[in-house]
């Protein structure tokens, strides 16, 4: 398969330079490189996304889809799994729609650890609607509706996810594409519940950009992904703020094989969709006429 398959005809209306752009570039890639490795099938990659920035991504890759509301991508990428386990599934949305208004989906998504992937293009920032306060903004952070600075302590995804159970937790930069590249592959490869938050710049509101160049650094095979107590350690380096010069990991925190959402209910062991259903579509029609 070459990547060409997955280009749609729609204009790409993201801001010129957006760094969503590498995470489209990303994802893409992963999706061809396991798709040419038999891992997964074409035809059976479903992305669910929402409202806002990132959620574009639905109109640029050529896939199965479902484009829904704000703050609600998971439980829809979870309906779907359970609909159809054969389906490979990835969810796209921003770090608002996902820890404000999602986040009871998004700890209830870590504890149930169906299998599925979940990307989250995390600027820090309400894009779309031009530059409001996310749960994950750093304190002091100025802009319209916070004119005086945020005063609270920003929420750490990497930390909350770890601690809600997740089974694979990482993070990505979205201007480093072939590592991101090789974390979406190990996410939708894993099976369970996959979380990557990848550091996505706003250029026009929140360009966090030059502070990212100068302090990411990967995780490397010193790094033991098994140990949770480590991952933990890790998660806490950086605290999404700005005002000291820290470095910040990114690669994967943690990675554990444990028994899916699938897997512990047995009703979902034969789903409805292998039951064969003989439908008279005629008489069926005929109650409308």
């Amino acid at each position: 398969m070459k990547i060409e398959k997955l280009s749609t005809k729609e204009e790409i209306t993201w801001c010129p330079g957006c760094s969503n752009n590498g995470i489209l570039q990303a994802s893409k890639e992963a999706i061809v490189g396991l798709v040419n490795k038999n891992k997964i099938k074409a035809k059976d990659v479903t992305i669910v996304t929402g409202v806002g920035c990132s959620p574009k991504i639905f109109d640029y890759v050529n896939v199965n889809g479902f484009y829904g509301l704000h703050g609600r991508v998971l439980p829809v990428c979870l309906g779907i799994k359970n609909g159809n386990p054969k389906l490979t599934v990835i969810g796209f949305a921003g770090d608002g729609g996902t820890y404000a208004e999602g986040i009871a989906h998004f700890i209830h998504a870590c504890r149930y650890n169906a299998n599925f992937t979940m990307i989250v293009h995390n600027n820090q920032v309400f894009s779309l609607t031009t530059g409001q306060a996310t749960p994950t903004s750093e304190k002091g952070f100025v802009d319209g509706s916070t004119p005086l600075g945020i005063k609270e302590k920003p929420l750490n995804p990497i930390v909350l996810a770890l601690e809600s159970g997740a089974s694979f937790v990482a993070r990505g930069y979205a201007l480093d594409v072939p590592h991101l590249k090789n974390l979406i592959k190990q996410a939708i490869a894993h099976k369970g519940f996959a979380f990557v938050d990848v550091l996505q710049p706003c250029l026009i509101f929140h360009n966090t950009t030059p502070y990212f160049q100068k302090n990411i650094y990967k995780l490397d095979k010193s790094h033991d992904i098994s140990d949770l107590e480590r991952a933990l350690q890790k998660a806490k380096e950086w605290d999404y703020c700005f005002d000291k010069d820290t470095k910040i990991p990114i690669g994967i925190f943690y990675k554990k094989r444990k028994p899916t959402f699938e897997e512990q209910w047995p009703q979902l062991k034969k789903p409805w969709y292998n039951i064969k259903r003989e439908i008279d579509w005629e008489r069926i029609i005929e109650k409308f006429k």
